[in-house]
């Protein structure tokens, strides 16, 4: 705290600022460790796909991002400015959703336990106003500790992808 202090009163010394002044500086002072922090967590939202996601194979480095209309999420990529996906957590519309992954495909996630998987499906909202639909054959799996990710493949019938969102949101509702 002293020297939080110091180096407030120097920077007052500095720029030649009264008391008034002084205020705003320490408020300064306090923007900028709050942006340090959120720059801090806003780290642990870039995640790195070793192999790019099917398609993209070039890309490996994403950002998630809250989408404003929620729970949609971004995954944008950091290399390629025009490039992102819509994403959703299919647990919320599919409770039904199982992912069987062989563990040997799951290796370079370097996974410790189930709770340190985030899956997010990704979503196409076609240009001709067709249905929007979800991808439960290709789920983005994410290790939220290191932040190592993989799109996987899964090979349950159940799981194609097409599946129309809107119509699976409503079944799981009971809205028909």
């Amino acid at each position: 705290a002293a020297l939080e202090e110091d180096i407030v009163r120097k920077q007052t010394e500095i720029a030649g600022l009264n008391g008034c002044d002084r205020k705003f500086a320490e408020l300064l002072e306090r923007k900028k460790n709050e942006i340090r922090s959120n720059q801090s967590a806003a780290s642990k939202q870039i995640i790195e796909l070793e192999e790019g996601f099917y398609g993209f194979s070039q890309y490996h480095r994403f950002a998630l991002v809250d989408a404003k209309e929620n729970p949609f999420i971004w995954v944008q990529s950091l290399e390629k400015k025009d490039l992102a996906f819509l994403s959703v957590d299919p647990f919320l519309f599919r409770p039904d959703y199982e992912l069987d992954i062989d563990d040997s495909l799951l290796q370079p996630l370097a996974l410790e336990s189930p709770s340190d998987v985030i899956v997010l499906s990704l979503i196409t909202i076609p240009a001709d106003g067709g249905s929007i639909t979800v991808n439960l054959q290709g789920p983005l799996v994410i290790n939220k500790k290191n932040n190592r990710a993989m799109q996987a493949i899964l090979t349950d019938p159940r799981w194609q992808t097409k599946h129309d969102l809107l119509a699976e949101a409503s079944v799981n509702r009971g809205v028909q």
